[in-house]
C-alpha cells in the first residue's frame, strides 16, 4: 500500500490505496466498499449514504460455503485469505493510476461462477488489474449471497432471486457512484463466468437492464439452466425447511448437502441446482424472460462464447465416464466423444442460439471459442481455461493445475491478446474474424439484419 487515495461518490467519501503492477505501472483499489445490506432469507437494502470517510481496504468477505473439491483441485487456491460473512454484499473497484480530471473510462462489472453455490468476486483467480493496467478500464468485482443464502426460496419466509437482487443492487450502485472513479456509467459492461455469466443473463430480461450495462460478455453459461425447475426446487425447500433466520450459519452451510441431494435425480437441471427462479420476483416466467430479453436486444451489445473442451472439467468426476475413459483402447477416444457431446449439449449449442435470437430481436452480437490449454496438461481448454488468460498475476498462477505446463511468458502473452479483445468491446468494438488468435481463440461477427 503506497498512498490512499481519496473519492468523492454521491455515496459519501471514500478512501482507497495504490499497488505496483509489473512493468513499472501502478493500479488504484478501493475494496470492500458495501452496496447493500439484508437480513437473513430478506431483500437486499441499498447501503445508506456515509458522511464519514470509509477506508475501503480490505477485501470483500465471500459468502459461507461448503468446500468444492473441484475449484481447489484446478485453480489451486481457495477463498480462506478473504475470510467469510453472510454480510457479504460488497465490491471492490480497481481503476489506473493517475486518471485525469473529469475522464470518463469505460467499466467492466465482473460477476463471479462457481455454480451459485461457490468462489467470491475478490477470490485471486479473478483479479481484474491485468485488464485494468493493460486496457485502461475500471473494474468492479462483486461479491453476493450464495446457495441457501441467496438462490433457492419461493415462500413468504424464504424468497427466491435474493443473490440476483444483491447482483442488480450491485449495479445500481456502480450507476450512482462509478463516476466519481473514473467511470462512464454510460459504458458499462457487464462479464461474468458460468453461473455469474448465467446471472447477467437473467438480468437481461429485465426492463431495467439497459439502464444498467451497455454491454455484456458471456462466457461458458450454462444457458440450458433454465425454467421447468419448479418441481425440483420445491424438494430442495422441502428438504432445508427446518432452516430459519435464526439458524447458526454453519447449519445453513451443511444443509446446502440435503437440497443437493434432493435435486440429484433431475438430470442436467440438478448438475446446477441452485440458480435464479423464473416467475418469481424479480424475474418474470419462462415466456417473460425470452421476450424481455428480446426488448432489450437493441441496447445491450452482446459477445458470448465457451471454451472448446468445457465438458472436460466435469466427465472425469462422472463414475460411468471415469470407467468408460478407463476401458483399453476405445477408452480414451470414447471419452473424448463424451466430452465433445456434453460440451455442445451443455454450452455450444444454446449460446449459439442465443446470439442468433439477440440479433433477429435487433441486438449486436459476436461469438467466440477459447482453444488455449497449457501443452500437455490433463485439463485441456476446459472450463474455466480463460481465467488465467484474463486475470490474475504469476503469483496466482505459478501453482495452478489448470495451466501446468504452461510457462507464465507464455499464458501473459497469450492473455494481453484476449484482455485486448474485452477491453476493445468495453469500448464499443465487437470482434470479428480479423481478431482471432490462433492457438487462442477464435471470433465471429453475427450479421445483423437491416443495419
Amino acid at each position: 500500500m503506497v498512498s490512499s487515495p481519496g473519492f468523492s461518490p454521491p455515496c459519501g467519501p471514500i478512501t482507497g490505496w495504490t499497488e505496483d503492477w509489473p512493468g513499472g505501472r501502478q493500479i488504484v483499489r478501493a475494496t470492500g466498499i458495501r452496496y447493500a445490506r439484508a437480513d437473513r432469507f430478506g431483500a437486499p437494502r441499498p447501503e445508506p449514504d456515509h458522511g464519514e470517510t470509509f477506508a475501503a481496504t480490505s477485501w470483500a468477505p465471500a459468502c459461507p460455503q461448503a468446500p468444492m473439491p473441484v475449484l481447489e483441485e484446478v485453480l489451486g487456491s481457495g477463498i480462506d485469505e478473504l475470510g467469510v460473512d453472510e454480510d457479504c454484499q460488497r465490491l471492490s473497484i480497481t481503476l489506473p493510476d493517475e486518471v485525469g480530471p473529469g475522464e470518463q473510462l469505460p467499466v467492466m462489472v465482473w460477476i463471479h461462477g462457481g455454480s451459485y453455490v461457490s468462489a467470491a468476486g475478490d477470490a485471486a483467480a479473478m483479479d481484474p488489474a491485468p485488464i485494468v493496467a493493460e486496457q485502461r478500464v475500471v473494474a468492479v468485482n462483486v461479491t453476493f449471497r450464495l446457495g441457501l443464502f441467496g438462490f433457492l426460496g419461493g415462500t413468504d419466509a424464504r424468497p427466491a432471486n435474493l443473490g440476483l437482487l444483491d447482483i442488480l443492487e450491485a449495479f445500481r450502485w456502480v450507476q450512482r457512484n462509478i463516476a466519481a472513479f473514473g467511470g462512464d456509467p454510460r459504458q458499462v459492461t457487464a462479464y461474468g463466468q458460468s453461473a455469474g455469466a448465467h446471472a447477467i443473463v437473467q438480468l437481461m430480461a429485465l426492463p431495467e437492464a439497459a439502464s444498467l450495462f451497455r454491454r455484456a460478455i458471456i462466457q461458458s453459461a450454462p444457458l440450458n439452466v433454465a425454467g421447468g425447475r419448479e418441481e425440483m426446487q420445491g424438494r430442495m425447500l422441502d428438504a432445508t425447511d427446518d432452516l430459519t433466520t435464526a439458524s447458526p450459519v454453519s447449519e445453513v452451510v451443511r444443509a446446502q448437502a440435503a437440497a443437493l441431494r434432493a435435486s440429484s435425480a433431475y438430470g442436467l437441471q440438478g448438475a446446477m441446482s441452485f440458480s435464479p427462479q423464473h416467475g418469481q420476483h424479480p424475474l418474470p416466467d419462462d415466456a417473460g424472460v425470452l421476450a424481455g430479453r428480446d426488448a432489450n436486444a437493441a441496447a445491450i451489445d452482446l459477445l458470448i462464447g465457451f471454451t472448446a473442451e468445457e465438458a472436460l472439467l466435469f466427465v472425469p468426476r462422472i463414475p460411468a465416464t471415469k470407467r468408460l475413459s478407463e476401458l483399453p483402447i476405445v477408452g480414451k477416444p470414447l471419452a473424448r466423444a463424451v466430452v465433445g457431446a456434453l460440451t455442445w449439449l451443455v454450452y455450444r449449442r444454446d449460446a449459439a442460439t442465443f446470439a442468433k435470437r439477440h440479433v433477429r430481436a435487433g441486438g449486436r452480437a459476436s461469438t467466440y471459442v477459447v482453444s488455449w490449454k497449457a501443452p500437455h496438461n490433463v485439463w485441456g481448454a476446459c472450463h474455466m481455461i480463460e481465467l488465467p488468460l484474463l486475470f490474475g498475476s504469476e503469483k496466482t498462477w505459478h501453482r495452478a493445475p489448470l495451466v501446468r505446463g504452461a510457462s507464465w511468458a507464455e499464458i501473459d502473452r497469450e492473455g494481453k491478446r484476449l484482455r485486448a479483445v474485452w477491453g476493445d468491446f468495453a469500448r464499443g468494438t465487437l470482434p470479428t474474424g480479423t481478431d482471432s488468435i490462433p492457438g487462442v481463440a477464435t471470433f465471429r461477427r453475427l450479421a445483423t439484419r437491416g443495419r
